[in-house]
């Protein structure tokens, strides 16, 4: 009977952390950064193109920078490359789209406890 309990959990965890992914793919294809950013964790790793890479920022920092990072590059869509789970791990790869450029982006979320947050973004 256990056993039948943390298989449930499990399976239902893994939906939820589908789910999430799902919609943080969904933000990026809108280029939605706010909505994207809603799913940042308290601390968030993020680099861009031409700077250095800043570590654990606080939420609040790492939307603000990804806010500005889209709008000043009219990002306006997002082109799923691949997507993968890896031990509570999910890492999303794709590109970031405007008009005239694309950029690689990384994203990787952490599941934690009962919630899945973007813990990486990296912009090439």
């Amino acid at each position: 009977m256990k056993k039948l309990f943390t298989i449930i959990g499990l399976i239902f965890s893994l939906a939820t952390f589908a789910q999430t992914g799902d919609a943080v793919v969904n933000a990026l294809k809108s280029g939605d950064a706010a909505k994207f950013s809603s799913y940042f964790d308290n601390a968030v790793d993020v680099k861009l193109p031409k700077q250095n890479e800043m570590q654990n920022v606080n939420k609040a920092q790492a939307a603000a920078t990804i806010k500005n990072f889209f709008s000043s590059n009219n990002i306006n869509g997002f082109e799923v490359i691949s997507q993968r789970e890896m031990s509570g791990t999910m890492y999303i790869a794709g590109k970031l789209k405007n008009a005239s450029q694309d950029y690689n982006l990384t994203v990787m979320l952490k599941n934690k406890g009962d919630n899945v947050s973007v813990i990486t973004v990296r912009i090439n």
